[in-house]
């Protein structure tokens, strides 16, 4: 199993959990988020961090070209 599949798993559960007991899935995906970006921090520096959730932010449209991709 590769960090993807463990992330992926785990994600899962917890929205699969939020369902079962009605708590709404984007207040879990939020305090993930918090949390996923604490333990970024307790390792990688701010500006580190940062960088790497504005790139995240700049391409999170599915739909986006990027001048890299061909046609």
């Amino acid at each position: 199993m590769n960090a993807g599949d463990i992330a992926r798993q785990h994600f899962a559960a917890a929205m699969a959990a939020a369902a079962d007991q009605a708590q709404d899935r984007d207040a879990v995906a939020r305090t993930m988020l918090a949390l996923v970006v604490t333990s970024m921090l307790e390792r990688r520096a701010v500006a580190d961090v940062r960088a790497e959730l504005l790139a995240a932010a700049e391409n999170v449209d599915p739909d986006t070209d990027y001048m890299f991709m061909r046609p």
